[in-house]
């Protein structure tokens, strides 16, 4: 596969309290599946499209995590680690490793620790550089309970938490289709000189600001790419079965 040279970040440093009691002695990035921990999953994936930098930020158990990596070899790649004292959600965590990923005018990848799927990061990095995106989110047409709201150019433009009975819309359009987030993103390191969120904050509210601010932050259809959240144990059980028979 040709390689992309381009660098990512791993979030890796949740408590992984849906995962109990599977977490109860290790972080949720080193549960298994098949053998293979998350996190190693996550990493071969990168790594299988030519991506060797990366960086990956830990709190819970965190130096179980981080020797875990050394002992395999860094799995073949150039790995550093993001610590956080205290959990920084998605936004805090990416902003903490901007020393690592604002480094060149290219691209990175942000992958949470706890999807597997099948998803072409070489196409999805391809439309982002195509659309002149500031951020590229995979997202699919399936049941959530958080939907991303995109326009018919497929551009963010609100969002809708179906527990909460909340929707937000920051770009009024006619039309808007719901789609489901599946924790990848392509993203232009631009976006380190627009994140004037500090501290702890979710990197989607700061979407929805830039979005409502005409900053392009597009969908990238992954519908017909295996895809599953692995924040619960019967989703573990689903995936060593799908594995197992193939389908990823």
């Amino acid at each position: 596969m040709k390689a992309m040279v381009l660098k990512a970040m791993v979030l890796a440093a949740g408590l992984g309290t849906r995962l109990r009691p599977l977490t109860n002695d290790r972080p949720k990035a080193l549960v298994e599946v098949c053998g293979r921990s998350l996190l190693e999953i996550t990493l071969t994936r990168l790594r299988d499209f030519g991506i060797h930098d990366v960086i990956i930020n830990v709190h819970h158990y965190a130096d179980l995590v981080m020797d875990r990596v050394k002992a395999a070899g860094n799995f073949g790649m150039n790995i550093e680690f993001s610590r956080e004292d205290v959990l920084l959600d998605t936004g805090g965590g990416l902003k903490k490793a901007a020393w690592f990923l604002s480094d060149s005018d290219k691209p990175f990848i942000l992958h949470n620790v706890d999807v597997i799927s099948t998803i072409d990061l070489q196409r999805m990095v391809e439309a982002h550089k195509e659309s002149g995106a500031l951020a590229t989110l995979a997202v699919q047409e399936r049941k959530s309970s958080r939907y991303l709201l995109f326009n018919d150019q497929l551009q963010l433009c609100g969002r809708r938490l179906v527990k909460e009975e909340k929707t937000e819309i920051v770009c009024p359009s006619q039309n808007m289709t719901e789609l489901a987030f599946a924790g990848i993103h392509v993203i232009s390191p631009r976006i380190f000189s627009l994140l004037t969120e500090e501290g702890i904050f979710s990197i989607i509210p700061a979407y929805l600001r830039l979005a409502a601010q005409r900053e392009k932050i597009q969908a990238f259809r992954a519908d017909d790419y295996y895809w599953r959240d692995l924040g619960k144990p019967e989703n573990i059980r689903q995936a060593e079965e799908d594995i197992k028979a193939n389908r990823v």
